[in-house]
C-alpha cells in the first residue's frame, strides 16, 4: 500500500502529493505539474514542489533560508532591466540638473556683472561731472578738493604699505608716522597755492618725517624711511603740480571762443586761462586713454603688456594711445590751444605716458600688497588710488610741457 507523502516549509501548508515517483522531481526553481503549495500569507509567492515516497509517510521541510534566497533571485531577475532603465534615467536627470545649475549660475553671474557695470557707470558719471565743476571753479575750490583726495589717497597708500604682503620683506613705518605723512601730503597742495611753489614744503616735510623715524623707540629701519619718503613724493609732491597747472598758469587763453561767451558772473573771458584749458585737455585725454584701452583690450587684447598687470595688453595700450592723442587734437581745435597740431599730438602722447606709468606703479604696489583694490570707498571703482593713479604723474608732465616746451618753440 502506497503511502501519501507531504511536503512543507515553515511558511506553507502541508499538502498531499501524488505518489508518482520515489525521487524529488522538482524544486522551487523548476515548475511541476503537481499541485502547488498554497502560501499561508497573502501576497507570498507560489512554489510548485513534487515528491513521492513509497511505503512510508514522510514530511519534507524546505529551509527558510533557501526560500528566502529563491525569492531574492527571482526579485533580482525581475528587477534587473528596470534598474538599468532607472539608472539611465537618473543619470539623465543628474545631467539635466547640472546643465540647469550651470545655466542658472551663468545667468546670475551675468546679472551681477551687469549690475556692477551699471553701478560703475553711474558713479563714474557722477565723479566726472563733479570733477568737471571743480576744475572749472579753480582757486580754493579746486585746491581744497584736491587736498581731500590726496589725504584719502595717502591713507590708502600707507595701509597698503602696512599690509601683510609688503611687510613680509620689510618693516613698515609706525602708524603715527603714517598718519603724520597723510596730513603733510594733504597740506602740500594748500601751501602750493599760497606760496606758489612746493620746494620748501617738501623739504620741511621730509625733515620732519626722517627725524620722527630716527627718534622712534626701537631700531629704525631703512625700509621705514624709504616707504615714508616715497609716500610723500607719490601722494603729496606729485599731485601739487595739478595746482600749479590749473591755478599757476593764469595767462588768458585769448583764442578760446568759449571764453568770449563765458558769463560775467562766472568770471567772464578772463576765467579761461591757459591753465584751465591745459587741465581740461589733460584730464579728458586721460579719461579717453583709460576708456579706449579698456575697450581695445577687451576686443582685441592678445599680447600681455607686463607681468605687473596681467590684464593689460599691447593691443589695449595702442588703442588707449590713439584715443588719448585723438582727444587732445580734437579739444585743441575746440579751444584753439595749442595752435599747432604737432604740439597737440605731443601733449596727448605725454599725457598717455604719464597715465600708463602711474597706472602700472599703483598696480605694482597693490600686487606686492596682495590686494585687488586699494580700498572700497567708491562703489564699483575701488579706492581713491584706483581712480586717480593715472593722474599722479601726468600733472607734473603736463605742467612741464606747458611751462617749458611751448614757450621755447612758440607753439
Amino acid at each position: 500500500m502506497a503511502t501519501t507523502s507531504y511536503l512543507g516549509t515553515g511558511r506553507y501548508k502541508l499538502l498531499p502529493l501524488s505518489p508518482s515517483s520515489s525521487n524529488l522531481r522538482s524544486c522551487c526553481c523548476r515548475p511541476s505539474p503537481s499541485k502547488p503549495l498554497v502560501p499561508t500569507r497573502p501576497g507570498s509567492r507560489v512554489c510548485n514542489l513534487g515528491s513521492v515516497f513509497e511505503r512510508h509517510k514522510s514530511v519534507i521541510f524546505l529551509p527558510q533560508n533557501a526560500a528566502s534566497m529563491h525569492r531574492r533571485v527571482i526579485t533580482a531577475v525581475a528587477r534587473a532591466e528596470p534598474d538599468r532603465i532607472d539608472e539611465g534615467n537618473a543619470k539623465q536627470e543628474v545631467g539635466k540638473g547640472h546643465t540647469l545649475s550651470a545655466k542658472e549660475d551663468s545667468v546670475s553671474e551675468l546679472k551681477e556683472k551687469t549690475s556692477q557695470l551699471k553701478t560703475r557707470i553711474v558713479f563714474g558719471l557722477g565723479i566726472g561731472i563733479t570733477a568737471g565743476g571743480i576744475v572749472l571753479a579753480g582757486g580754493w575750490v579746486f585746491t581744497v578738493a584736491l587736498a581731500a583726495v590726496v589725504f584719502v589717497g595717502a591713507r590708502e597708500y600707507f595701509e597698503l604699505v602696512r599690509s601683510h604682503g609688503i611687510t613680509e620683506g620689510m618693516t613698515p613705518p609706525p602708524r603715527y608716522v603714517s598718519r603724520v605723512c597723510s596730513v603733510i601730503c594733504a597740506v602740500m597742495p594748500i601751501l602750493t597755492l599760497y606760496l606758489g611753489q612746493i620746494d620748501v614744503s617738501v623739504t620741511f616735510a621730509a625733515f620732519v618725517v626722517a627725524m620722527s623715524l630716527l627718534l622712534q623707540r626701537g631700531i629704525p629701519r631703512f625700509a621705514q624711511l624709504s616707504s615714508a619718503m616715497f609716500g610723500l613724493f607719490y601722494c603729496g609732491y606729485l599731485p601739487c603740480f595739478w595746482v600749479k597747472l590749473r591755478c599757476g598758469l593764469s595767462a588768458p587763453a585769448l583764442n578760446t571762443t568759449i571764453g568770449a561767451t563765458w558769463p560775467i558772473l562766472l568770471g567772464g573771458p578772463a576765467h579761461w586761462t591757459v591753465g584751465l584749458v591745459a587741465t581740461l585737455i589733460s584730464i579728458s585725454s586721460i579719461i579717453a586713454a583709460d576708456t579706449f584701452a579698456f575697450l581695445g583690450g577687451k576686443t582685441f587684447g592678445r599680447t600681455p603688456l607686463t607681468s605687473i598687470s596681467p590684464k593689460k595688453t599691447w593691443e589695449g595700450t595702442f588703442a588707449g594711445l590713439g584715443g588719448c592723442v585723438a582727444t587732445s587734437v580734437i579739444l585743441s581745435k575746440i579751444f584753439c590751444w595749442p595752435t599747432s597740431v604737432l604740439s597737440a599730438i605731443a601733449f596727448g602722447f605725454l599725457n598717455f605716458l604719464g597715465s600708463i606709468f602711474g597706472d602700472l606703479t599703483e598696480s605694482m604696489i597693490k600686487r606686492d600688497a596682495g590686494v585687488k583694490d586699494s580700498g572700497s570707498l567708491i562703489p564699483g571703482h575701488g579706492g581713491i588710488l584706483d581712480r586717480v593713479d593715472s593722474y599722479v604723474f601726468t600733472g607734473a608732465l603736463a605742467y612741464s610741457f606747458v611751462k617749458i616746451f611751448l614757450p621755447l618753440y612758440g607753439v
